[in-house]
């Protein structure tokens, strides 16, 4: 089930245009965001700011469109991952580095409130778009410098993607068993969580502007909010020398804390971060003795003993299946959860009570499933008013409310500005 108040969920007949969706009353209806970025944590972070209301225009090279439109599978040749990407953003064609691009860009500026942009360090100030001219054309904008490595330092000017941040954050080397490689994500973690930060840092620069009057620029690099989510790792290396090795599935920390194969041949996660939990656990599997072991009340303790710990908690598990385990820990008040696939996410009743996978009605592909916003709001929540949109199939619309005439717009796209 989703929540209406959250998206739409009926899709169009066939070969018919779906209806508009009705204006956004989010949080953040009123701001207007210019998103230049490409490939991938500058575009979400403005996809997150416009699935709660923002005004978000893509703008794309005319003959190179954003590569995400490219990526992963596509259907009638229209890439999927933009669909998700591109939601609630009108999709506008320019040409930056031509002189006449450059000037619709400081007039699209002049309008809006937040620029999210990626390009290497120094590129646009090349063509003559950088914090000087965007700020002149406006005082209140705020400007977003996602980069991989930031906009100085030795690093800056290399070419950065949320895998060598993934790398250099010291994420890869604790992920993997401890006898195998460092191990990289299959998908784009550090990218997702860099746009969750930029996302939180122009609302942190919105609200400094409100008391300022001034807009500001905003420098994130990849590499450092990956760095942040991986807890006390410096500090730990700065008082005590000590750095994390791989462990595989389990924790350091704690224990029992693995992955566990079931009697059907499914899988379940167990985690006993808490002792309580872990009290809870090891009587449920039938060890109810290593409770009163004097190492068991600290998960220091229980992770020095996790062989044992898992020996058990795993020979209790590939007796049953997975619906009993789940059923035997919920009784228990003992933390564990199915390892799904997509498939079992998409079915799964919590996130279908919550709406976290919506229908959103698309013109090119009709009823299109998606993740929903990303969280709940009770008295403004966000919505999706639709999804990815071809590319520059809003040029004109956005260039005429302008001022631009038919003529002015026919001639910068003859000259390639467009």
């Amino acid at each position: 089930m989703t929540d209406p108040s959250l998206s739409a969920t009926a899709g169009p007949a066939a070969g018919e245009r779906p209806s508009p969706q009705p204006p956004s009353s989010g949080p953040l209806t009123g701001l207007r965001v210019l998103d230049l970025a490409t490939l991938f944590a500058g575009p979400l972070a403005a996809t997150l700011l416009g699935d709660y209301g923002a005004e978000v225009i893509k703008v794309e090279h005319p003959q190179r469109p954003d590569p995400s439109r490219g990526h992963g599978p596509a259907k009638d040749g229209i890439g999927l991952w933009w669909k998700l990407l591109g939601r609630n953003k009108k999709a506008v064609t320019l040409d930056l580095s031509h002189p006449g691009g450059r000037d619709v860009l400081l007039r699209l500026a002049a309008g809006a409130d937040v620029v999210i942009e990626n390009f290497r360090p120094g590129t646009l100030e090349r063509w003559a778009l950088g914090w000087d001219e965007l700020s002149a054309a406006n005082p209140r904008l705020v400007l977003a410098r996602v980069t991989g490595f930031g906009q100085f330092g030795p690093y800056a000017r290399r070419p950065g993607f949320g895998t060598l941040a993934e790398a250099m954050s010291g994420f890869a080397a604790i992920t993997g068993e401890p006898d195998g490689p460092p191990t990289l994500p299959p998908f784009g973690l550090a990218d997702a969580i860099a746009a969750m930060a930029t996302s939180y840092a122009v609302m942190a620069a919105l609200h400094g502007r409100a008391a300022t009057g001034r807009g500001q620029v905003i420098d994130l690099a990849l590499i450092e909010p990956m760095l942040t989510v991986l807890g006390p790792q410096p500090l730990w290396y700065d008082q005590l020398g000590h750095i994390q090795p791989r462990t595989g599935n389990r924790s350091a920390n704690v224990a029992p804390r693995n992955t566990y194969r079931t009697a059907d041949g499914s899988w379940v996660a167990v985690s006993a971060s808490a002792e309580s939990v872990a009290e809870r656990v090891m009587r449920l599997v039938g060890r109810p003795e290593v409770i009163d072991e004097p190492w068991f009340a600290t998960g220091a303790g229980r992770a020095r003993h996790a062989d044992e710990l898992d020996t058990a908690v795993a020979g209790w598990i590939a007796r049953h299946d997975r619906a009993e385990v789940v059923a035997a820990f919920e009784k228990a008040e003992a933390a564990v959860a199915p390892i799904y696939d997509i498939r079992e996410v998409m079915a799964d009743p919590q996130y279908q009570a919550l709406g976290s996978i919506t229908e959103v009605p698309d013109d090119e592909l009709g009823t299109l499933r998606m993740q929903n916003v990303l969280f709940r709001l009770s008295e403004t929540p966000g919505a999706i008013r639709w999804a990815g949109r071809p590319h520059g199939a809003d040029t004109d619309e956005v260039l005429a409310a302008l001022g631009l005439t038919g003529p002015e717009i026919d001639g910068l796209r003859a000259a390639g500005a467009l």
